[in-house]
């Protein structure tokens, strides 16, 4: 009898302890497809003992995993459902950590004519009035919120039959989408950095300050979810933002491009 009880407890401690050393991270396809992931993490456990166990799909669900309590902590990029998320009660301590930009990207021969344009809203105008192609994530991600927003503010409804492309994808589905369609799409800079040798795509739109992507990092509350790794959760977070984790964040480059930079506080 003793030793059963022995045996419960040191089973029940193996499972607390395995749980403490690993943390459940919602996040981006960006941050995942771009390979920063996979270079931060390994420097995250080094230092903490730590596995970071991550799924990477649009922010919308991302943030939805959160709010379900299937993720400890979550790195997304959309500050207004960012915003919604901790004010609703299901995530504390956000915290701004790194930020890249958004490009509009075609094929070369620039079926619209926007190459250079600085104004992404008019520039997407410009690509409905052509009726070019246009491959829209439409997965309620960061980007594909970023890009309603844009349609919005060019003032046209992004619907035009058998080019509007709404794949429901990631970001790498949609920039290879675009170009065997030989049109355009709204990709975050990092992701089309990491595709170049897949794609011929080009960069057309660039600088509006409508296409800053700022990246934040938010512990799950442990109000509505006790059950979660709160402290593996904020031990990553204070690790991305210190200095340590920020330097890393700025050393990760693909083929000599910095894709992301950071901006803690």
């Amino acid at each position: 009898m003793i030793k059963r009880i022995v045996f419960a407890l040191a089973t029940l401690l193996c499972a607390a302890t395995a749980q403490a050393q690993t943390v459940r991270m919602a996040t981006t396809t960006s941050t995942a497809n771009t390979g920063l992931l996979d270079y931060l993490l390994p420097k995250f456990r080094s230092r903490t003992g730590i596995t970071v166990q991550y799924v990477a799909v649009g922010t919308g669900a991302a943030l939805k995993i959160g709010e379900q309590g299937d993720a400890d902590v979550v790195l997304v990029h959309d500050r207004e459902s960012e915003e919604k998320f901790v004010a609703a009660g299901f995530g504390v301590n956000r915290r701004d950590v790194m930020y890249n930009d958004f490009v509009i990207v075609g094929a070369p021969a620039d079926p619209a004519q926007i190459r250079g344009m600085k104004d992404a809203a008019e520039a997407l105008k410009r690509i409905r009035a052509a009726g070019s192609a246009f491959v829209s994530r439409g997965d309620r991600s960061g980007t594909h919120l970023r890009e309603l927003q844009l349609w919005r503010a060019a003032g046209v409804e992004p619907r035009w039959e058998g080019y509007y492309l709404s794949i429901g994808q990631g970001m790498g589905t949609a920039l290879i989408m675009a170009y065997e369609k030989r049109g355009y799409t709204l990709t975050d800079r990092g992701t089309y950095l990491a595709y170049l040798k897949k794609t011929d795509l080009q960069i057309m739109v660039e600088g509006d300050s409508r296409l800053n992507n700022p990246y934040s990092v938010i512990a799950v509350n442990p109000s509505r979810h006790p059950s979660i790794n709160h402290a593996g959760a904020t031990r990553l977070i204070d690790w991305l933002t210190s200095d340590e984790g920020q330097r890393a964040i700025a050393g990760y480059k693909v083929g000599g491009a910095q894709l992301f930079f950071p901006s803690a506080k």
